[in-house]
């Protein structure tokens, strides 16, 4: 399968039976991504958790590709209330068998909601993503703070790929997010969720420096790599 980081928390998955599924498409409004709102194409809209910088551009480009949304429940029943006429919702330690692979939203320590008009919509529990497809394990911790059983999900969950936040201000550091790393014995850790503000300004390698040799693998915007 093919991995690629679009800026931000924004990852795409294309598997060898065809299927492709986009995580978190914040793309309008995200000058540090290489994608088009009105030209990707998905088959399935992954999405961690209802914050305006990773629901994005969720209602559009699932509604013009047809694709499912697949997230908590009150994140696809936001997406329903828009006009998306497929969802399909979970929520923590739950775990479904899709035509790409089994997902399984396990916990991540944030918030969760979005403004409109003024008011709050609280969107769920936020989460992470374990994808198991073709073999291979993927993570993708949306955004998240350390947590000591991110060592259970180590134990739990082969990871080939972990995609770890490490902008800090609103998540972890590079500190916290290698010694995440640690915790899940991830076989290679991506950074994501830096770069794109101000206040989540970093180097990769800050993170990368800190992990074993081989384990960091920082990727440029539309850069992939094949598991």
């Amino acid at each position: 399968m093919k991995l690629t980081y679009h800026g931000h928390s924004v990852v795409t998955i294309a598997f060898d039976n065809g299927q492709k599924v986009l995580i978190d498409p914040f793309i309008n409004g995200n000058d540090a991504t290489d994608l088009k709102a009105e030209t990707v194409t998905t088959d399935w809209v992954l999405i961690t958790h209802g914050h305006s910088d990773h629901i994005g551009d969720m209602v559009d480009i699932a509604i013009r590709n047809e694709a499912p949304v697949i997230s908590v429940v009150e994140v696809c029943q936001y997406a329903t209330r828009k006009g998306v006429p497929k969802t399909h919702g979970m929520n923590i330690g739950g775990a479904y068998e899709f035509p790409f692979g089994k997902v399984t939203l396990v916990q991540a320590h944030h918030s969760s909601g979005i403004e409109e008009d003024g008011t709050t919509i609280y969107m769920g529990n936020p989460a992470g993503i374990i994808i198991q497809a073709e073999g291979k394990t993927i993570y993708h911790a949306g955004d998240t703070a350390l947590f000591g059983d991110m060592a259970l999900l180590g134990e739990q969950f082969d990871i080939d790929v972990a995609f770890l936040p490490i902008g800090d201000n609103f998540t972890m550091g590079p500190q916290d997010a290698a010694t995440a790393a640690g915790l899940l014995q991830a076989k290679k850790a991506v950074p994501v969720h830096y770069n794109t503000f101000p206040l989540i300004k970093q180097d990769p390698q800050d993170f990368i420096k800190l992990l074993p040799a081989g384990v960091g693998k920082g990727l440029m915007i539309g850069e992939s790599i094949t598991i």
